[in-house]
């Protein structure tokens, strides 16, 4: 079994270039894949691979500035889902494109266990922070969904609807997948100057690990950026798949409908892309199938 671990940690790094070589390193000689974010705001990623390696690559992230308490969430998948490894440094290790200090002005964390009774109170003002083809995916019952095309939308949705999303309510719970970006969101909000936040600590993931099927006011399935596409409660593999010319995830009916062609296109996307768009889709995934055939990587495939 392949073991996932999402993490992030907001820190101080004076310097991310000079920590992304060392990182680099470490991960390769793990033989680990995923991404894994740097900026000077921390950390951010999710990798994968042998539990021992991971557990090393790991301690090296720990081991970097402001980092000890890093926040970190397992899973298990048969085979790795990512194809490659990438260290990068970002202005954001989350964009949202507003300058904001988790660090100093997070909102409260709420363990999964105490989650439903805050929602559940007409007075909670709950927001899904992720993006509206997560939120199509799954979400908690109740959340109001900003339909926003990346993060960087978030703070502009806020002030422009503002005045009506906090009519008769006292205070704001918001979500995400794995905790980064409610956390980031809670910092604008108090900097906004709305004092009662409240956060999922970590995440959507977390609460599925952690709250029964039987007790959990979840509703569908959460959306997770790799090969995996979705998963449930347990962090069970879920029903979505992803289309590979847009990259959206497509449910069970979005593939019985004759808009879907494996590897080429979607309902979402069929109408955006032309017919020469398709068949080079529909080649690269005939090429892909064919070196899954012969036991070959395709994509991430290194050629020394």
């Amino acid at each position: 079994m392949i073991r996932i671990s999402a993490l992030y940690r907001f820190a101080r790094f004076d310097d991310p270039s000079a920590l992304r070589g060392p990182l680099l390193a470490a991960a390769q000689a793990a033989g680990v894949k995923g991404t894994l974010l740097l900026a000077t705001e921390g950390i951010n990623g999710t990798i994968a691979g042998e539990a021992a390696a991971l557990d090393r690559v790991i301690a090296h992230i720990r081991a970097l500035p402001g980092c000890a308490d890093l926040s970190l969430k397992h899973s298990w998948a048969e085979a790795s889902p990512f194809h490659r490894l990438k260290v990068k440094v970002k202005r954001e290790i989350v964009t949202m494109g507003v300058a904001v200090d988790p660090l100093a002005h997070a909102g409260t964390y709420v363990a999964p266990a105490e989650w439903n009774a805050l929602i559940a109170d007409p007075a909670t003002l709950v927001i899904d922070t992720r993006n509206a083809y997560e939120v199509a995916v799954g979400t908690f019952a109740g959340a109001v969904d900003p339909a926003t095309a990346s993060f960087a939308d978030f703070p502009a949705w806020f002030r422009d609807h503002r005045d009506t999303l906090m009519a008769g309510k006292t205070r704001v719970a918001m979500f995400c997948t794995g905790g980064i970006r409610c956390e980031k969101s809670t910092a604008f909000l108090k900097a906004e100057g709305v004092e009662a936040v409240h956060h999922l600590d970590g995440g959507i993931l977390r609460y599925l690990e952690e709250v029964p099927a039987s007790e959990s006011r979840w509703q569908g399935e959460c959306f997770v950026f790799d090969q995996r596409v979705a998963v449930g409660h347990g962090l069970a593999p879920g029903t979505h798949a992803l289309c590979h010319a847009c990259r959206m995830p497509v449910s069970a009916a979005d593939r019985a409908s004759p808009l879907y062609v494996e590897g080429a296109s979607c309902p979402a996307c069929h109408t955006t892309r032309d017919d020469t768009q398709r068949a080079g889709y529909a080649e690269r995934h005939r090429q892909q199938r064919l070196a899954e055939d012969r036991g070959e990587a395709h994509v991430g495939r290194r050629f020394d």
